[in-house]
């Protein structure tokens, strides 16, 4: 039961990082003070992420405290919470996100609304998605690669966070109840275009560094033989049924829906196509998520 309530805890702080990150970069890259539309959704959106990662984070030290010590009980002594914080990098990792977290409520509760907010709250964003590579497998690969597995971890998870937090914008933007000739929704499919480009390219080469390391060359053949290994191909799965989404957006739903508008007819089926798409495709990114969430649990093919 703990073991459970530590991957849900686990998905609950990668989802939150991902909106914190994620969501203001891509206000940042898409839009500027003077031509950015109404963003009234952002703030709430990026405050409830602060919250979920803050004590997410916090009830999952208690959590894998427990796990460590064997029962919630010892789990909640000061004695067991004061090891795991200071004798072990997860434990201390777990008490940054927190405090980076309430950073990022407190620029929130400070800063007006606008550029400087989107940087500071991207930039503690940023900090906590790198800190479960930090405590993931990549940190723990020794000898000389291991930097450069670190290094593929991070921008592995930095990458990913990229596009799931600037699709959870682009979704944010196309469920308000604004028409399709809203010059803001052409900028941000042509801002989610070029980021999501990125971080696919980052996504594939980072993720061929880590299956290196964790997977190795000689036992591909035998990747259907474990749980890790029956994950990591249904990550792959819904990693390119994702992509395949983004391509249909990209090349034939948004050209549709500029066609239609430059013609002056009804756009308003193209639109709610093109928002059913990126709702499958967040959803999609959200199960992915579930997945790595209990990946990061399992002993990889090349520990055993």
């Amino acid at each position: 039961m703990l073991e459970i309530a530590v991957i849900g805890l686990r998905w609950l702080e990668y989802s939150g990082a991902v909106v914190l990150f994620g969501v203001p970069f891509f206000l940042l890259h898409s839009f500027r003070d003077w031509d950015a539309p109404n963003l009234t959704w952002a703030r709430p959106t990026l405050i409830v992420a602060s919250i979920v990662v803050a004590v997410g984070s916090l009830v999952a030290l208690v959590a894998q405290t427990a796990v460590m010590a064997g029962s919630l009980t010892e789990a909640l002594k000061p004695a067991s919470l004061s090891f795991m914080v200071t004798g072990t990098t997860l434990g201390l990792a777990m008490v940054i996100r927190v405090a980076v977290a309430l950073t990022a409520l407190f620029a929130l509760a400070v800063f007006g609304q606008g550029r400087s907010l989107w940087r500071v709250t991207a930039v503690t964003g940023l900090v906590i998605v790198a800190s479960f590579a930090w405590t993931g497998h990549g940190a723990a690969t020794a000898g000389p690669g291991g930097l450069i597995h670190l290094g593929a971890d991070v921008i592995h998870a930095v990458a990913a966070a990229l596009w799931l937090g600037a699709l959870a914008a682009l979704l944010a933007l196309l469920l308000r109840r604004v028409g399709p000739e809203d010059p803001a929704i052409h900028r941000a499919l042509h801002g989610f275009a070029g980021l999501g480009t990125v971080a696919v390219v980052l996504l594939t080469a980072s993720g061929l560094v880590n299956s290196w390391f964790l997977v190795g060359p000689t036992r591909i053949v035998e990747l259907g033989t474990s749980l890790y290994g029956q994950l990591l191909i249904a990550k792959l799965a819904l990693f390119v049924l994702m992509l395949a989404l983004a391509s249909a957006n990209r090349f034939h739903l948004t050209p549709a829906l500029g066609t239609v508008i430059a013609g002056g007819d009804d756009s308003r089926s193209e639109l709610q196509r093109l928002k059913n798409s990126v709702l499958v495709e967040t959803t999609v990114g959200l199960i992915l998520l579930g997945l790595v969430a209990v990946m990061g649990t399992l002993a990889p093919p090349a520990a055993m």
